[in-house]
């Protein structure tokens, strides 16, 4: 590309560890995001299959792990906290529900803002308005900034993004509801969850969760529902905490401890469960990454490998073809396939996830029981092994090593 100004769009996990392989590789890359600085905390993601590799090429294994979360695995429990069924953190080769590397989003996103910094601008509390692109270049306006050019802008800015309604249409377009919702927040709690991710589920598709955060007396919370289409307004926190306390006011477990300390939490987050599908994630000099392209949904547990394999598959296309065009078109062939592979839900789907009635709810216990004996581990293993899916170009390129 002869021109080697890039704008990216969003400083979660995508954004910053594109920014890093473009920044390497001699592009001089803009990130920029809404939040007034780098977010900390936030939920638990995983390090596993092709998305580990890439932080190994990037040579930040080893600080990711000493970030990492110590859980000792995934644990359902029933109404008066009683587990019902376990499995372990080193079940599948420590890549099951709970996988070997376990991080906070908020700490890996760092790290990769941290390692990204010698090369990248950074400008926050800011979002970009308006795109208007022509043959050579892409005008981008900002809610604060001034205008500028850029060759190629990329969309890393999650599931309602603001580039792809932008360059591609409106969300409805391109996201496809479960008819899920689910919130996360940050509890100060000395709830014994005895090192375990505990997971609990109600009639009426309730799902009310809690794992040990990094810091002594955290707890990282989450309560997810079933149900049709809700209007709210997204920026409105104090009214999406009163959805979801209406929803669990009477659902047992640990709830109303809960309840209570989602009341006081600041990082308290609410959002609709999607996927994100599209027959191209380019348009122009507009390109797609991570969850605004392609979100697979929290349920497959492999959005974070397919941000990070998104990324270094598209620098690396960038970097060694010379001209954004191919790159932009090798980059949907080198992904398509691992991202059809990881958007197909695991077995069971909402279902398995948040069941309707009590019976489901025991018929699911019993599922989760039998996972590490055969037929049904096989079938389990399957979806572990997505992560895995691809095999990833060796881009020879000495910057990038």
């Amino acid at each position: 590309m002869p021109n080697k100004d890039i704008l990216i769009s969003g400083g979660g996990i995508a954004g910053p560890a594109l920014a890093y392989w473009l920044g390497r590789a001699g592009f001089a890359v803009t990130l920029v995001e809404r939040a007034p600085a780098p977010r900390p905390g936030g939920q638990t993601v995983d390090l596993r299959g092709a998305g580990r590799t890439v932080v190994t090429r990037m040579g930040l294994l080893d600080r990711a792990r000493a970030i990492s979360i110590e859980q000792r695995g995934f644990a359902l429990v029933d109404r008066k906290g009683r587990v019902t069924a376990r499995l372990p953190a080193d079940s599948f080769g420590g890549e099951g529900i709970v996988s070997e590397i376990e991080i906070l989003r908020g700490d890996l996103a760092r790290l990769f803002y941290d390692a990204s910094l010698p090369h990248t601008e950074y400008v926050f509390d800011d979002t970009v308005t308006g795109l208007e692109q022509d043959d050579d270049g892409v005008n981008v306006t900002f809610e604060k900034s001034a205008p500028r050019r850029f060759s190629l802008v990329v969309g890393a800015d999650g599931l309602h993004s603001t580039v792809r309604a932008l360059a591609f249409g409106p969300h409805a377009r391109h996201i496809r509801p479960l008819g899920l919702y689910n919130s996360w927040f940050t509890a100060r709690d000395e709830l014994d969850l005895d090192g375990w991710f505990q997971m609990y589920n109600a009639p009426g598709g309730l799902v009310a969760s809690a794992r040990p955060g990094r810091l002594p007396g955290e707890i990282k919370a989450s309560f997810a529902f079933r149900s049709a289409p809700i209007a709210y307004d997204r920026g409105d926190v104090a009214a999406q905490k009163a959805i979801v306390a209406g929803r669990f006011s009477d659902a047992g477990w640990e709830t109303p401890r809960l309840l209570a300390a989602m009341a006081d939490a600041s990082d308290f987050f609410f959002e609709s469960v999607g996927q994100v599908r599209l027959d191209r994630w380019s348009r122009g000099r507009v390109v797609l990454l991570g969850d605004a392209g392609y979100c697979p949904t929290p349920l497959t547990g492999l959005g974070t490998s397919l941000a990070l394999v998104g990324g270094y598959v598209l620098a690396g296309e960038l970097a060694t073809t010379g001209d954004h065009r191919v790159a932009l078109r090798n980059y949907d062939r080198i992904m398509r396939p691992y991202v059809d592979d990881a958007q197909k839900l695991p077995p069971g789907g909402v279902n398995g996830f948040a069941p309707r009635s009590a019976l489901a709810i025991r018929m699911r216990t019993a599922s989760m029981r039998a996972m590490t004996r055969r037929p049904m581990r096989n079938l389990i293993a399957a979806q572990f092994a997505k992560a895995s899916s691809i095999d990833l170009p060796d881009y020879d390129l000495p910057a990038l090593r």
